[in-house]
């Protein structure tokens, strides 16, 4: 067959699949040509240019913010929203109701889901999602102690039933303080059956919901009660801390920052979170930057839910070190 003959049959064979909706097995009973020759005709165009095929990427979609994340961290998945602001409570409603989407196709029946605490993103999770009951046998349980302040508690300690709820699954509750006074108290509160209960079902997560934390705390947390003195918070900012994830803190590299102060901390560890499947973690804005990227360093999540600007500025900052 002619130079000519071969380029006008790739043509007419490209534009019946691509341009006219043809399947190959009609096109193959058209043109009399058995449908391997259709397949490599079809990959012929695509090589000599005759086909191109461009993906358009709508306006407020961050696909390659996304892509450049999951592939600088080796996430799992990266969703990146398009916030109409720079305002924390703003990027919180964006982020959850990103997170809430993710959430109703993720969760399958029997399923360990761990949710942590104080985390206004979280919340509005919760808010924003709608409800999937389709989870039977799905256990909730709060990762993180959720009494403290009556007013910001309410926040907290609702976050698991209400998932709970949500999907039809039951919640496993963990109704004491994230920090304790000291490590006497947190001993005996550890000795209750029912934190032993909660407790013993963070190795078996399946999915883990988390914020992440800079070490200057959100407003949510300092109303809680739930936090460090500010001579603590010094003391963990002079030993290279930047973040944490459920009060367990971490330098810039990602490396576990430990002091005293970890042992009074009701709630489960870094090493346990990281051996759920997904650790899915919502978190956003210009304060959480440098967090996000210790979290990311230190390989603790594999799923981020951020808004574009910080998308942007984590990836920037990660070529900068």
């Amino acid at each position: 067959m002619a130079q000519n003959d071969k380029l006008r049959l790739m043509t007419k064979v490209a534009r019946m699949y691509y341009s006219q909706g043809i399947q190959q097995t009609e096109i193959t009973e058209r043109l009399n040509i058995h449908q391997s020759t259709v397949s490599r005709l079809l990959r012929k165009a695509h090589e000599t240019g005759i086909v191109r095929i461009s993906v358009t990427v709508p306006s407020g979609i961050h696909a390659e913010l996304e892509e450049a994340l999951e592939s600088r961290f080796d996430l799992r998945e990266a969703i990146v929203v398009d916030s109409v602001s720079s305002e924390e409570g703003q990027i919180a409603r964006d982020l959850g109701s990103a997170g809430a989407q993710f959430l109703e196709l993720a969760v399958k029946p029997g399923e360990v889901i761990g949710i942590s605490s104080w985390s206004a993103s979280l919340l509005e999770l919760i808010k924003a999602m709608h409800p999937a009951k389709n989870s039977t046998g799905t256990k909730v349980v709060q990762i993180l102690g959720g009494v403290g302040n009556p007013a910001a508690q309410t926040h907290a300690t609702h976050l698991a039933g209400r998932l709970a709820h949500l999907i039809g699954g039951s919640a496993v509750l963990l109704p004491v303080p994230s920090v304790t006074t000291s490590l006497e108290a947190k001993k005996v509160l550890m000795r209750e059956s029912y934190v032993k209960s909660a407790m013993e079902l963070f190795n078996r997560m399946d999915m883990a919901l988390v914020g992440i934390g800079a070490v200057e705390p959100s407003r949510l947390l300092a109303s809680s009660g739930n936090v460090f003195s500010a001579e603590e918070l010094k003391k963990l900012r002079r030993m290279g801390a930047v973040g944490d994830i459920c009060l367990q803190f971490f330098d810039a590299s990602g490396t576990p920052v430990r002091t005293e102060l970890t042992d009074r901390v009701i709630g489960i560890s870094l090493a346990q979170i990281k051996k759920a499947k997904r650790v899915i973690a919502l978190a956003g804005g210009k304060r959480k930057v440098e967090a996000i990227l210790g979290a990311l360093n230190g390989r603790w999540i594999n799923v981020l839910i951020t808004d574009h600007a910080t998308a942007r500025a984590v990836l920037d900052t990660s070529t900068e070190v």
